[in-house]
């Protein structure tokens, strides 16, 4: 089973995928937590060149063709190996996000939605959209980075609101056209109802499929 969480900046995507795996794994399923990019060591030194500050100024081709790089060596080294092992992989950012900011918020448009389709096999399972306003979400991003010195973390929480409206309505919208597998969660709501939201969404489609826990 393979599933991804999407989401603008400071959505809350990154805590409840850990969240979403220790309760996986205290009901007998083996789990493996990855993100992109950096899913990696090759993919740690794509991630060091993309967020870095310093790195303002990247010519929108050059960033998609670095996730793009990324995700590669990501799906042979990290995911394709554990779902043939038939483990729960959750992974932080996919395709999607491909898709919601480099060819669209960034204006890349069909030719890099071509180019990112070409590199989505695996397909997710589920993907599960950490939705809340824009406003909402530079605040908790902005507030993260103060709290654990993330300078690495910070070029694209520096883009605009506007920059954030555009991803946030590419995400929507690519809910809207694949209703079976991306689930949208309201995170402006309390920790506690987030959590029992992905929850939800996770646990039907295990029984809908009757997924098969790993023997220790």
């Amino acid at each position: 089973m393979f599933i991804t969480f999407e989401g603008i900046e400071g959505s809350g995507k990154s805590s409840h995928a850990e969240k979403l795996a220790k309760r996986l794994e205290s009901i007998g399923y083996h789990v493996v937590i990855t993100s992109e990019p950096g899913g990696t060591k090759i993919g740690k030194r794509i991630r060091e060149i993309l967020l870095a500050p310093e790195s303002k100024g990247m010519d929108v081709k050059c960033e998609l063709l670095l996730y793009l790089a990324d995700r590669v060596q990501h799906q042979k080294d990290a995911i394709v190996p554990a779902l043939n092992a038939g483990e729960i992989v959750i992974c932080d950012r996919y395709f999607d996000a491909s898709v919601a900011y480099q060819a669209k918020a960034r204006g890349l448009g069909k030719f890099a939605e071509e180019l990112i389709y070409q590199f989505a096999e695996p397909v997710p399972n589920l993907t599960i959209l950490f939705d809340c306003l824009v406003e909402t979400g530079i605040k908790r991003a902005k507030k993260r980075i103060a709290q654990k010195n993330e300078q690495a973390q910070a070029r694209f929480e520096a883009e605009g609101a506007d920059f954030h409206r555009r991803v946030r309505a590419a995400y929507l919208a690519l809910a809207k056209s694949h209703p079976d597998r991306i689930k949208v969660v309201n995170t402006e709501q309390h920790e506690a109802k987030v959590g029992e939201a992905v929850w939800e969404i996770v646990s039907k489609y295990i029984r809908d499929r009757r997924c098969r826990r790993l023997q220790p």
